[in-house]
């Protein structure tokens, strides 16, 4: 059977993962990774240009994955909207295998030549949450959904690596409490938007805003170049 890339991939990655929570996501790890791989250090780099750090993206992709295989297979008709939410980031934090691998993993992406890197992940992940839950917004509110998600769930995410308390429950009450603070302010912006004395100072504002239209998605294996939202 033909290996592909992808495949090679994986298996760099499942073999770099045991060594993570002593080693951190370096480069020390990655040698390592393709020592227990046997496989050519040249198709490894090529593979990975940037060695632990193509690694690192591709476990937080992978936790993406499992969360939108989990959030399809699961019926969140009944709940209401603000508890989908919440359902899908429980989800996503409890698709991750160890804490110690997110916790390396933050460590990484808090270094300023990573940064970018772990912002665009993050984003993704939230993005993901909306188009999974079957958002449909094309103006400004396609930016401030996945912005408000992203401050509530990277607040979350802190939470949840320093809870012991059992099954997590502080970390899911700390997580409604964030979306209940969130609710509170749409439901501030909508009696300011619907109150008529306001309108004649939103009307400017709501006009730029209604030209704003989400992005044309990057493909994931086309790092860079802009393709159509299909």
């Amino acid at each position: 059977m033909t290996t592909t890339y992808e495949d090679a991939k994986h298996q760099l990655l499942d073999a770099m993962l045991t060594h993570v929570p002593f080693d951190g996501w370096s480069e020390a790890s990655f040698r390592m990774a393709i020592t227990d791989c046997d496989m050519d250090d040249a198709l490894a780099r090529a593979i990975c240009p940037r060695g632990a750090i193509d690694l690192a993206l591709a476990f937080h992709a992978r936790g993406d994955a499992v969360m939108v295989e989990r959030l399809k297979s699961t019926d969140l008709g009944e709940l209401k909207f603000r508890d989908r939410i919440a359902s899908a980031v429980r989800i996503r934090l409890e698709a991750v295998p160890d804490k110690e691998l997110v916790r390396r993993g933050m460590t990484l992406f808090s270094l300023p030549t990573h940064a970018a890197d772990g912002a665009k992940a993050l984003w993704q992940t939230c993005d993901l949450i909306w188009d999974t839950l079957g958002d449909t917004s094309d103006d400004v509110n396609w930016y401030t959904k996945r912005a408000t998600l992203s401050g509530v769930y990277s607040s979350t995410l802190l939470y949840w690596l320093g809870d012991d308390s059992p099954d997590h429950q502080k970390t899911w009450e700390f997580l409604d409490r964030r979306i209940s603070d969130v609710m509170q302010i749409e439901k501030i912006k909508a009696q300011v938007n619907d109150n008529p004395l306001f309108k004649p100072f939103l009307a400017v504002p709501n006009w730029l805003a209604g030209q704003v239209k989400p992005p044309m998605k990057m493909r994931a294996d086309l790092p860079g170049m802009l393709n159509p939202r299909k």
